[in-house]
């Protein structure tokens, strides 16, 4: 099947979503060589993946994924348009920009989102290259990565944010690791980190590394079940929505699809020289989040802010995206966005000594 999978794609032949699901499953338990699964991914790349090929593939990586059990949580609100009986589960998770080494945005907004009263599960990832993953940073801030599914899902049930470390919940996913290194191009599996999300959210803040890709992702979001989301590409190729100019900006909000352009202006922000958003290595990363939590004010705030705008709007906590960085601001300023860090720090030594003890 991997064989005739190959062939379609390099003829330029589109696959069904089922025969890309079959086809990366194979991948995905090792029943495809290295060289198979490399053509087949640069077969896809030049010929241009589809919504079905993408939302196919998305499908077997959530089927080799380790589920996260919760609790239920339903979140509270005022508002009369919201389904009050839909659990609002969110994500902030990007593709990675193109070489634009900002500070970890997705990674520090998601503790503001939290603070704002949204239950968040985090996906994230080490960096394959020198900059620094959410993985990375969220470790050096303290936080525990290799907890089992039920200990994760308990972060998100009682701390209200937790942190779901790839590797660790998708273990199928590392056999794909060397042939993604090896082609050293962009690839569907660039593409594999938001849509497969182990808690299966569904309120989402996607960031992609090329603006055409806003209206591709927002539609598979929505295959995929997806109730509301921005998709989204920041100046200076950013795969997030940036302070330093315009922004492409997808909306999905319950199958239906709108796309804007974005500056921070409109949402009552300056507009900053990219050079003050710029991160480093692990520890600047780390110390800027944690700057951020604390309250400083700045060009990096401003950013987290207006990605946690659109987090809360997306979940219908914000009427819009100016009012979402108010409330935002509020969680950072309240210091309830500091405190879920602090919480799921504890959680995760919790969980530690109780394995010590266990030994």
């Amino acid at each position: 099947m991997i064989q005739e999978a190959i062939a379609r794609v390099t003829k330029g032949l589109d696959l069904s979503e089922d025969e890309s699901r079959q086809a990366m499953t194979l991948a995905l338990e090792g029943r495809a060589t290295p060289a198979q699964v490399g053509a087949l991914l640069t077969g896809l790349k030049f010929k241009g993946e589809t919504v079905e090929e993408i939302a196919g593939a998305a499908k077997a990586f959530r089927e080799k994924s380790a589920p996260i059990p919760l609790n239920g949580f339903k979140v509270s609100l005022d508002r009369d348009e919201i389904n009050m009986d839909q659990e609002t589960i969110a994500d902030t998770c990007g593709t990675g920009g193109k070489g634009t080494r900002t500070f970890n945005v997705s990674t520090t907004t998601a503790f503001v989102v939290a603070g704002a009263g949204l239950k968040v599960a985090k996906h994230g990832f080490r960096s394959l290259s020198p900059s620094c993953g959410s993985a990375d940073v969220v470790e050096a801030l303290g936080v525990e990565l290799d907890l089992p599914p039920g200990q994760v899902g308990a972060c998100i049930d009682r701390v209200g944010i937790g942190f779901l470390y790839a590797p660790h919940l998708q273990s199928a996913m590392s056999r794909l690791l060397a042939v993604r290194r090896e082609l050293g191009i962009r690839t569907i599996l660039n593409l594999m980190g938001p849509l497969t999300n182990p808690a299966q959210a569904n309120v989402q803040v996607m960031g992609v590394y090329d603006p055409g890709l806003t209206e591709t992702m927002a539609l598979v979001l929505d295959r995929l079940g997806c109730r509301s989301a921005f998709v989204v590409h920041g100046q200076d190729s950013c795969d997030e929505i940036s302070i330093t100019g315009p922004s492409h900006i997808t909306r999905l909000d319950r199958g239906r699809i709108s796309t804007q352009t974005l500056i921070p202006e409109d949402v009552g922000l300056k507009t900053a020289a990219p050079g003050r958003i710029i991160g480093g290595d692990t520890q600047r990363n780390a110390h800027i989040t944690r700057s951020v939590l604390q309250g400083e004010r700045g060009p990096c705030r401003d950013m987290v802010l207006l990605n946690a705008s659109a987090v809360l709007t997306a979940a219908g906590k914000a009427g819009d995206l100016r009012e979402g960085v108010e409330l935002a601001a509020g969680a950072i300023d309240s210091g309830k966005a500091l405190e879920k860090l602090k919480l799921l720090v504890a959680m995760g030594l919790g969980s530690s000594a109780r394995a010590h003890a266990v030994r």
